[in-house]
């Protein structure tokens, strides 16, 4: 989560200004068919202790947790590696924090959750968590003894629960982007895309045919300026993962609390992804969603987050992840103050009403009463024009047609599943 990260300076309201560089056909549902059953969990942030619970290891505190979160209906947790405890010398990867991985993922089988593993997390929580053993003239994106190091800590990590029939796979970092903001991680696009690339194809080796992922924010897919480019992100490694933040989009600025862009972010980000890949049934994982009461009064909390998550569940992904289980505890300083009451759950496992109302949501979807409500027939259709951007002024096109009641799916102009589909339009509508 790219707490950080401010909304865009010069944000704009919820105005639909009309351009000439997009225009919208129509395809048959049944040429974008994706799994239609989703998959429900959360980011695992330790009630006891934060992250630091690692070196302040507490099983029974983390078999609290586990319990509490399975009770929700959620089926999986993503669970965050702390690279400078995992890592501390770019030769040693420390024993006690795998052996302590490896009882997380059991105690979470035993509770019923699936797990995916994430590795090599130096940005957390609006912090750069820097390897002990990075200095400032080191890269962790060129630099041949960094990349050895990443690639020795990544197959470690997979030594230490790919046995385990609970762990899907995977993620290499968590919104690496936002490393590459850091001194001595400048990092060009070409250069980005090959160390996804290079650590996607090492999760596969030291884990075969794992659910393998790298987890960026939004930046590489509303913005050029960042260090992966869309087509690597929606096509290497296993599934494409999108992380939602209506603050950090600049959306809830631009759309307001209660605008049609607000409440279909996520929808739009699982379609965006989904558009950029050469196949419309690879998955797209929403790994990070959420909402703090300093954006959204804390009264309207559980609407909102009910609302986000069934819009999120039109655009058919393939698992849904919130952030996150729990708060942190206010005897903690130094977070930032939206930090502190993201989670589902309290510090004492309590349920929160957000957490109430996913729960409801999830247990409704279950029950076939949310997510897949389209009606059969005739979608609309709108393209990226090739060289186009499609940030959030191209994202109105799409939040208009969902105002207007459609059911939009995004295409990229000359990208296959456009060319694939061509057989079926059956309208074209131009502006």
């Amino acid at each position: 989560m790219s707490a950080a990260s401010p909304p865009p300076a010069d944000p704009r309201d919820g105005r639909h200004e009309e351009t000439t560089d997009a225009h919208v056909t129509r395809v048959t549902r049944e040429e974008s068919a994706v799994a239609a059953d989703c998959r429900f969990g959360v980011n695992y942030i330790p009630s006891k202790d934060w992250l630091y619970s690692w070196v302040d290891w507490d099983a029974d505190s983390v078999r609290r947790d586990l319990e509490a979160i399975a009770s929700l209906g959620l089926d999986h947790v993503r669970v965050q590696c702390l690279w400078p405890y995992f890592q501390p010398n770019r030769s040693f990867v420390s024993p006690v924090m795998l052996a302590r991985l490896a009882e997380l993922t059991d105690i979470a089988a035993r509770c019923g959750l699936d797990v995916v593993v994430c590795v090599l997390n130096g940005w957390m929580s609006g912090t750069y968590f820097r390897p002990l053993w990075q200095g400032e003239s080191v890269s962790v994106f060129t630099d041949a003894d960094a990349l050895e190091a990443e690639r020795s800590l990544i197959a470690a990590v997979a030594g230490a629960v790919a046995d385990r029939p609970n762990v899907l796979g995977i993620d290499v970092a968590n919104e690496p982007n936002a490393m590459a903001s850091f001194v001595g991680n400048d990092v060009t696009r070409a250069q980005g895309d090959a160390w996804v690339r290079t650590m996607l194809g090492h999760c596969d080796l030291v884990m075969p045919g794992g659910l393998h992922g790298v987890g960026v924010d939004h930046v590489p897919w509303l913005h050029d300026d960042g260090p992966f480019s869309r087509d690597v992100l929606a096509t290497d490694g296993a599934v494409s993962t999108v992380h939602s933040w209506v603050y950090f989009t600049g959306a809830l600025e631009r759309y307001g609390v209660d605008g049609v862009g607000t409440h279909h972010l996520a929808r739009y980000l699982v379609e965006l992804a989904r558009a950029y890949g050469t196949s419309r049934e690879r998955p797209v994982w929403l790994q990070e969603i959420g909402v703090s009461s300093q954006w959204v009064p804390e009264a309207d909390l559980p609407a909102f987050a009910a609302s986000i998550l069934t819009n999120a569940l039109a655009a058919r992904p393939w698992g849904i992840t919130w952030w996150c289980s729990h708060d942190i505890d206010r005897a903690l300083a130094g977070f930032d103050e939206l930090e502190y009451d993201l989670g589902l759950l309290t510090v004492d496992n309590e349920v929160k009403p957000m957490g109430a109302a996913i729960a409801a949501v999830v247990a409704a979807y279950r029950r076939g009463e949310a997510g897949d409500d389209r009606p059969d027939g005739e979608r609309p259709r709108l393209v990226v024009p090739a060289g186009q951007v499609p940030d959030l002024d191209f994202a109105d096109r799409y939040f208009a047609l969902v105002a207007a009641g459609e059911d939009p799916m995004v295409v990229v102009e000359g990208a296959a599943p456009v060319t694939a589909a061509a057989a079926g339009v059956s309208e074209l509508v131009t502006d």
